[in-house]
């Protein structure tokens, strides 16, 4: 650890004042008012660096959740990672996050995910490539799907509370979904002063099966619907979604949405119409290996065991071999074994996220192992492609 830097957590408003003013420079007011937004967040859940009583950097950390295998997983955020750019190239961002991930496994946290802004940095401290964040879009008047077998109904009051028990139901099927974060929640609900904003439930109020948030934009190539977050049930309610994006073809020129890289919503289209946009990889770090791989859902109907030797050179608990057992769909983990799958705590994430199989992974020289490992660890952590919803 580099001993220059002094860390500690966000309390003296001088201190909130000078991050906040380091953050306006970083992210050039991407984040609006960034006093607001460091109180929105909750400046007991920012962590700065100082050097020579000066605060250089700092970052937010979100403490919520992640579902994997169908089964949540203690998930913190790390996000607003800025350093003053007279420091960068320092190794303050590097001493910054490896004291925040060491406050994190001293808490007992399982893993870690963020949006980097180059992976490197994030390279040196354990996180590796987890999943997706994808953009796609589809010209409106291709959608061509008529059938709407159910009802949308407009959302007169709208507050997350509404959308929360949909949301989780979508969110535990969906490998890597947040179990998000309230900040997350309340920026999705409370559009900007430039936007209007439209909520439907899709089906009945009384038992609904989806719902849509969109808001629409003015392009000088047409105009755009976005859509800030959907959650669909049922095949009726995947049906009824396109039919009323469909019936926005007079006015609406494209629609936008946020989805996995391989969408199953744009099966319904009757042509290849609907490409994606951009694509991003949000990154993941095992905390504790021990707790995230017997916190996680493993495929029901698999009994293996796969014995794993780990390298972390930052937490050194992490280090050494481990012994996983996958029954009934749960795993349990002991200490010990023949360590016949060797990997870096680095590497230990896009298998853990099921981003890259082990074969792919061994074929970029990311792991070692005998055959058998190999094939026990395909098993036990196949998974659909991971992604989710929500930049943060």
């Amino acid at each position: 650890m580099t001993p220059k830097f002094e860390y500690s957590t966000l309390a003296h408003p001088q201190d909130i004042q000078q991050l906040g003013s380091i953050f306006e420079q970083c992210f050039i007011s991407g984040l609006g008012s960034e006093e607001v937004y460091i109180n929105l967040i909750g400046v007991e859940n920012f962590r700065i660096i100082r050097k020579l009583q000066q605060v250089v950097g700092g970052l937010a950390t979100l403490d919520m959740g992640q579902w994997w295998g169908g089964v949540r997983v203690p998930m913190t955020g790390i996000a607003a990672v800025g350093i003053a750019p007279e420091y960068r190239g320092s190794g303050a961002a590097i001493a910054l996050v490896q004291h925040t991930l060491k406050e994190l496994y001293a808490r007992g946290v399982a893993i870690s995910a963020l949006y980097p802004a180059v992976q490197s940095l994030y390279r040196k401290v354990g996180y590796e490539q987890g999943g997706n964040w994808c953009g796609w879009e589809v010209a409106a008047n291709t959608i061509q799907l008529r059938e709407q077998p159910l009802p949308l109904e407009p959302i007169v009051t709208i507050n997350h509370q509404v959308f929360h028990e949909l949301y989780q139901q979508q969110a535990r099927l969906t490998h890597g979904y947040l179990d998000r974060h309230p900040v997350i929640w309340q920026r999705l609900i409370q559009p900007d002063q430039k936007e209007t904003f439209y909520a439907y439930f899709i089906g009945s109020k009384e038992k609904p099966q989806g719902y849509i948030l969109f808001s629409q934009h003015p392009a000088e190539d047409g105009a755009i619907l976005r859509i800030k977050d959907w959650v669909i049930l049922t095949s009726a309610a995947a049906q009824s979604f396109w039919s009323f994006l469909a019936n926005h073809r007079s006015q609406i020129d494209r629609v936008r949405w946020k989805s996995s890289v391989i969408d199953s919503l744009t099966l319904l289209l009757p042509e290849q119409t609907a490409k994606i946009r951009h694509t991003n990889r949000w990154m993941l770090r095992v905390i504790d290996v021990v707790k995230a791989l017997e916190a996680r859902g493993y495929p029901t109907g698999i009994q293996a065991e796969l014995h794993l030797e780990i390298e972390d050179n930052l937490l050194t608990g992490n280090n050494g071999k481990f012994i996983l057992s996958v029954a009934n769909g749960r795993g349990e983990v002991i200490k010990g074994g023949k360590g016949e799958l060797q990997l870096d705590i680095r590497e230990l994430a896009p298998l853990y996220t099921s981003l890259f199989t082990p074969y792919h992974l061994q074929q970029a020289g990311k792991l070692h192992g005998t055959e058998t490992a190999i094939l026990a660890a395909t098993q036990i952590f196949a998974g659909a492609s991971p992604w989710m919803a929500d930049f943060f």
